[in-house]
């Protein structure tokens, strides 16, 4: 392994490196690099190397208009794609992307159960689907979590409260809704509930943060996003 080589090396895109400079030439991003390129050449890593930065990727920093917050990836073969809560097309929907579906079935008019998970098409629209965690070892859900993953997407969701304006964040469950500290809530929306997972407590059915994120970007001169998936 190129002990000099970075895991933003070709990864990540210009504006999002110029945007994150101050994390990247950090020594403890040089470590946690260090840890995930070992982990790739080591073991069964998810996403694949090359969809790493996959959320970062497909809007630019100034496009962002939402943030949705995931811990981290799907854990199984072929599902995980470097977006939050998405899989690849054909991939059977997780039971937490399922309960989103759900969710935007009766929040969203017109919105039906679509027959791909893969949630790109929101991604293109400024929506981040980031997690707290960015990489796992397959079959082994939170293995990467100590690598230190989390000080630089913290780095990433303080750095676009502080360089945006009325961008709205969906912090669902206590682990997203502990990144509030981060957010300027005097000039961003923050909207909070439970986990989508059918295994958290609280309530996530009802939330109607799709609909109400779309009235606030209305209302602050923003295109809503479509949800619809194809």
């Amino acid at each position: 392994m190129n002990s000099e080589l970075l895991i933003t090396d070709r990864h990540l895109s210009e504006q999002w490196n110029m945007f994150l400079s101050s994390i990247l030439s950090h020594p403890d991003f040089k470590m946690l690099s260090d840890h995930v390129l070992n982990a790739y050449n080591h073991q069964v890593v998810y996403p694949p190397l090359s969809l790493l930065f996959n959320a970062f990727n497909a809007c630019s920093p100034n496009d962002v208009k939402v943030v949705i917050i995931g811990q981290d990836p799907y854990h199984g073969p072929s599902q995980a794609n470097g977006l939050a809560f998405s899989v690849h097309a054909g991939i059977k929907f997780p039971p937490s992307l399922k309960n989103i579906f759900k969710e935007l079935s009766n929040d969203i008019t017109g919105f039906e159960m679509p027959l791909t998970g893969d949630l790109s098409p929101w991604a293109k629209q400024g929506v981040l689907l980031i997690n707290a965690t960015l990489s796992v070892q397959a079959g082994l859900p939170g293995s990467h979590q100590k690598f230190g993953w989390e000080k630089f997407t913290n780095h990433v969701i303080q750095r676009l409260s502080d360089t945006g304006q009325n961008t709205v964040f969906l912090l669902w469950g206590q682990f997203a809704q502990s990144k509030s500290e981060y957010i300027d809530t005097s000039k961003h929306l923050v909207l909070k509930a439970a986990h989508p997972s059918p295994l958290a407590r609280g309530a996530f059915f009802g939330c109607k943060h799709f609909s109400k994120t779309n009235d606030y970007l209305f209302a602050h001169g923003k295109s809503p996003i479509d949800w619809t998936l194809v």
